[in-house]
């Protein structure tokens, strides 16, 4: 189901794999759609750093709420790609037998609770998610993380959620991907002050705007917002200025984007900036560098042919799991 991937001793080549898993894996579901007609996805393409920065400063005790953009976030978390490329096709295979697609994985295994495709519809559910845990619900030192973008800060459950955090002291951190991007509007649209990290010092907790293409800064202030919460159980809030490369759902063709900023921001590719780190520190050879995207590439087949292969569920069995008020 899954070539076993290359387990570098050193944690940042680690993290440069992933994201260029992230990567190969969205771009070829990206393809997939655009030949094959299979269901549309929200790519986070562009954006990889936040997700493994983030998740590398994670351990098994923490839980994660995720938003319609989560392949990122599973695969940093190490969900399998073949498993999570059934359920994009609707297969049983599927980390949820293909019943949620997309935009609604949940995978216990991996601490992954919630995927929620209405925005900011994570936000309304992280605080309760933190108060079972500061309850004893989870592993002891537990913290609870939910991932949304900018779209979603402007929705109200945000101050609604951050109130909720600071008031009950709950072991929550917020990260925001500002993605510049907001559906097939752009942020400058909808925002006077486009830093979001302010709008959450108000409401009393520790915030911090980081360059989300940084996977290096990212993690760093991660594990510092972590510790922090784990030593004190109060919420912390990270804004990672980051840049959506592709459209809001595939296929998409980007003709209302602005071509000179996306070209500005291209130059700014967080796997690209991570490589030559890397190549000038001495710690990757182009040679190596060219085995770790063969391997990825085989992964990216055996993926899609294991999805491809897996069955349809029954449709007998359509409404299990269907919960009706």
């Amino acid at each position: 189901m899954r070539d076993t991937p290359i387990n570098h001793p050193q944690p940042r080549l680690r993290g440069l794999d992933t994201m260029m898993l992230i990567r190969a894996y969205e771009e070829r579901l990206a393809l997939m759609q655009q030949n094959n007609g299979v269901p549309g996805t929200c790519t986070s393409v562009g954006q990889e750093a936040c997700a493994v920065g983030v998740l590398g400063a994670l351990d098994s005790r923490d839980r994660i709420i995720t938003n319609h953009r989560s392949a990122a976030h599973l695969l940093a978390r190490g969900a399998d790609p073949g498993r999570l490329m059934a359920e994009v096709l609707g297969r049983v295979d599927g980390y949820c037998g293909g019943h949620s697609g997309s935009l609604h994985v949940s995978a216990r295994e991996l601490g992954v609770v919630l995927t929620s495709t209405i925005v900011g519809g994570g936000l309304s559910l992280a605080p309760g998610v933190a108060l079972a845990q500061k309850m004893g619900q989870g592993e002891e030192g537990g913290v609870v993380v939910v991932f949304f973008g900018d779209g979603a800060a402007c929705e109200g459950i945000l101050h609604e959620s951050l109130n909720l955090a600071v008031q009950w002291q709950l072991p929550l951190l917020f990260v925001c991907e500002n993605n510049q991007w907001q559906a097939y509007v752009h942020r400058l649209e909808t925002m006077a002050d486009d830093a979001i990290y302010r709008w959450a010092c108000g409401h009393g907790l520790d915030t911090q705007r980081i360059d989300g293409n940084d996977s290096d800064l990212v993690l760093e202030a991660a594990r510092q917002a972590v510790g922090a919460i784990r030593a004190d159980g109060r919420p912390r809030f990270l804004e990672l200025l980051t840049y959506r490369q592709r459209g809001h759902l595939e296929p998409d063709d980007l003709a209302y984007v602005d071509q000179v900023e996306r070209q500005r921001w291209l130059k700014r590719d967080p796997i690209a900036l991570m490589q030559a780190r890397l190549k000038a520190e001495g710690l990757l050879q182009d040679k190596e560098l060219r085995t770790i995207e063969e391997q990825i590439h085989r992964q990216t087949d055996t993926a899609q042919a294991f999805a491809e292969a897996s069955p349809w569920p029954d449709p007998q069995k359509l409404l299990q799991h269907v919960y009706a008020g």
